[in-house]
């Protein structure tokens, strides 16, 4: 039989595993979806048993097509969504609902932790300040609204550290998942005690940290048996989604320069780094990557998002391609119409919740056009922001374009242009699970670094000849709409 890595990857709206070769080809794939718990305004939450049932159901599946294609699973690799929380009893089972990455109910738990360690120390300790949706205000918030289920609290494991557990017995977390928690050691890649102390928390509610590639432990038997899955089949820790896209995409600790660009309904720029040197302001996040070395992340809410919201609420009926056609009638820059895309308020490089979206500079001449155009590129220089930040601290050369909004040539020339860096493109569209996947090749020794696996299915890529575009008038645009979010936040 023909030996494969299982790869899977624990979203926000479902979770999807793919099976590849050790050189990097899908041979199958499968994945099941969950519901969102929204209970009140700004809490978003999951049942972790739904992540177990689909697990149950995407490995089931996955197995079938194996058998019936001859390829034999030598592990799984996991990859998931990062900050979440999923608090245990001493049974080892699950105390409530899990809050997840985009919760935003710990405003006053982050107040605490900077108040018990001051800004300037939590980031250069932890590549980061107290962020609302990361797993360590979530702990200190259950503590301060539900104290009965903090007192039953033993272990909090990340979403995917979960599973592990569930599949293995055994609880473990690696350095990329574990360093958007709030209380990871950038430099020693395990916990920093005294932060954690300082907090009046104990120590032993964080699992060991392991390396990405590292084993958690085995299949158990009755998952083996169930779903016709190799004994002792190894279960490997994995990675944070980002870092685990990254490792499937071919981006590396070891080859500086090179990142990735994400138009999905977030925007994303990921660019990893061999130094763990954080922005003094944590500004943009410094997480570690799932090679051994470190990644900025600048993250953007409303990308992709902000042309969806665009499109089902003012333009219904409308089709994308209508809305892009219109735009590219209008030249660079808009006519002067400015679009601010926060519509979600915003995260990289303001961390302010409260900021909101705008058209500014609207005259009797402007139309939908305008409107579409100043939107693809305000969310453009919303990415130029991050960049801004970024470039003092990491050498970057190149982007790889990926998400939903990267198919659009046209959002991708302007993108280009207000970047002011080449872009590229990959066929590759498998995500965090095809990262996992890698990972459970290494701990499985088929490969004996992350980075050697890397190197072995690492995807072609090709640069995006986009036309050229006239950058003037944007950056222009851009200076005004600088001047109008320094203005917003000044009231």
């Amino acid at each position: 039989m023909k030996p494969v890595g299982i790869g899977m990857d624990l979203g926000t709206s479902g979770l999807k595993a793919i099976a590849i070769t050790a050189d990097g080809q899908t041979v199958a794939e499968a994945s099941a979806t969950y519901p969102l718990l929204t209970p009140r305004p700004g809490w978003t939450e999951q049942n972790p048993s739904d992540w177990v049932e689909a697990a149950h159901q995407v490995l089931g599946e996955l197995a079938q097509k194996l058998q019936q294609g001859n390829w034999e699973p030598v592990a799984i690799g996991l990859s998931g969504q990062m900050h979440g929380a999923t608090f245990l009893d001493k049974q080892d089972q699950v105390v409530r609902p899990a809050p997840l990455w985009n919760d935003q109910r710990t405003a006053q738990a982050c107040a605490e932790i900077e108040a018990a360690i001051p800004r300037r120390d939590l980031i250069q300790r932890t590549g980061n300040p107290a962020v609302t949706g990361f797993q360590l205000p979530k702990l200190v918030w259950l503590r301060q609204a539900e104290p009965e289920h903090f007192a039953q609290t033993a272990h909090v494991l990340l979403p995917k550290d979960y599973l592990a557990y569930v599949l293995t017995g055994q609880m473990a977390t690696e350095p990329s998942d574990a360093s958007g928690i709030g209380a990871l050691n950038l430099g020693l890649q395990d916990w920093d005690t005294e932060i954690i102390q300082a907090l009046g928390l104990n120590p032993a509610l964080f699992p060991p940290v392991i390396p990405s590639h590292g084993v958690v432990g085995s299949l158990k038997a009755e998952w083996a048996q169930a779903l016709g899955l190799p004994q002792g089949l190894p279960v490997v820790a994995g990675a944070g989604d980002n870092a685990g896209a990254a490792i499937g995409l071919g981006l590396s600790s070891a080859r500086p320069g090179r990142g990735s660009v994400s138009l999905g309904t977030s925007g994303v720029i990921f660019v990893p780094t061999q130094k763990p040197t954080p922005d003094p302001e944590g500004r943009i996040h410094l997480f570690c990557h799932a090679d051994g070395g470190y990644h900025f992340l600048g993250v953007t809410l409303a990308a992709a998002g902000s042309l969806q919201w665009y499109r089902d609420k003012l333009a219904p009926g409308v089709s994308f391609e209508e809305l892009m056609e219109e735009a590219q009638s209008v030249p660079p820059g808009s006519d002067g119409v400015v679009f601010m895309p926060y519509l979600a308020g915003e995260r990289s490089p303001y961390l302010d919740p409260d900021l909101r979206g705008a058209w500014l500079g609207l005259s009797l001449a402007h139309g939908r056009g305008h409107l579409t155009r100043a939107l693809l590129e305000g969310v453009a220089f919303s990415l130029r922001d991050v960049l801004e930040v970024m470039q003092p601290l990491v050498r970057i050369d190149r982007l790889l374009a990926i998400g939903g909004g990267a198919r659009s040539d046209f959002w991708l020339s302007i993108v280009g242009s207000a970047l002011a860096l080449p872009l590229a493109r990959t066929p590759i569209e498998e995500g965090p699970a095809r990262g996992a996947a890698i990972l459970g090749l290494v701990g499985a020794g088929l490969y004996t670094s992350v980075d050697e696996a890397i190197s072995a299915t690492a995807p072609q890529d090709s640069e995006i000849g986009a036309t050229a575009t006239n950058s003037q008038p944007l950056l222009e645009r851009y200076r005004r709409g600088l001047q109008a979010v320094q203005g917003f936040k000044g009231k």
